[in-house]
């Protein structure tokens, strides 16, 4: 709880991945990748309680090793890869209610993104509280090597500039530009039940460096999680 409201932290976790098989139950560092977030919501100082949004027995019974009791399996109709993921926070914010529990924020947390910190999760529950015109907060990053400013198209064999002309530019010109990351999104309930999205005018940003950026599609981007982590764990970045 934070001065006076609930707050519910969804972790989503579906057993079929394209990308990278049975990625959120993947050994990283020893520990299922699922446990690293799960271990993160239970050490907030904020989060009244964690909910594990899983339409497989496998993941349901990890979660609970890990002290998240998974009651019953999330549908099926909100389990596909063509699923939006606001059905299943909707699902999941009705189940609480038919139970009688409410709540006045819900944040979202993939097991994807792993290199947040329990403390990011509490700061950002801070700043969307701390702002009365804000209703949602979301995770971004500075754009850097993927700046519009360097894209380019091919157009009959040659480079044509995406924007404006070719020519190179220091990166320091640039103007600043951000990216959603995908660590962390928290919502006002009343806000997510209205607009059905963590995007809209009245979303802040919180930012996060490049290196806590890195998010598990696939088996690339989770040898590079694996080193970050372990560079982490050493106190080697942070």
């Amino acid at each position: 709880m934070y001065n006076n409201k609930k707050i519910l932290a969804i972790i989503p976790a579906r057993g079929g991945s394209k990308g990278l098989p049975r990625k959120n139950i993947m050994p990283l560092l020893g520990k299922p990748l699922i446990g690293w977030t799960i271990e993160q919501a239970k050490a907030c100082k904020y989060i009244d309680e964690v909910f594990v949004s899983t339409d497989n027995t496998e993941i349901a019974e990890i979660a609970e090793k890990f002290g998240v009791i998974v009651p019953s399996l999330r549908p099926e109709e909100l389990a596909s890869d063509t699923a939006p993921s606001i059905g299943f926070i909707l699902y999941t914010i009705e189940l609480y209610k038919s139970k009688g529990y409410n709540f006045d924020y819900i944040v979202l947390l993939e097991p994807t993104s792993p290199l947040r910190d329990t403390n990011d999760i509490d700061k950002a529950i801070e700043l969307l509280d701390s702002n009365e015109n804000a209703e949602s907060i979301v995770g971004v990053s500075k754009t850097e090597a993927i700046h519009p400013a360097f894209l380019t198209r091919i157009y009959k064999g040659f480079l044509c500039p995406y924007q404006n002309e070719m020519k190179a530019i220091r990166r320091q010109d640039l103007e600043e530009l951000y990216f959603f990351e995908g660590s962390i999104y928290c919502s006002r309930i009343n806000a997510i039940i209205e607009k059905k999205s963590f995007y809209h005018d009245k979303t802040i940003p919180y930012i996060v460096p490049k290196w806590k950026s890195f998010e598990i599609d696939d088996y690339t981007d989770f040898k590079i999680i694996e080193t970050l982590m372990s560079l982490k764990n050493n106190n080697e970045i942070r």
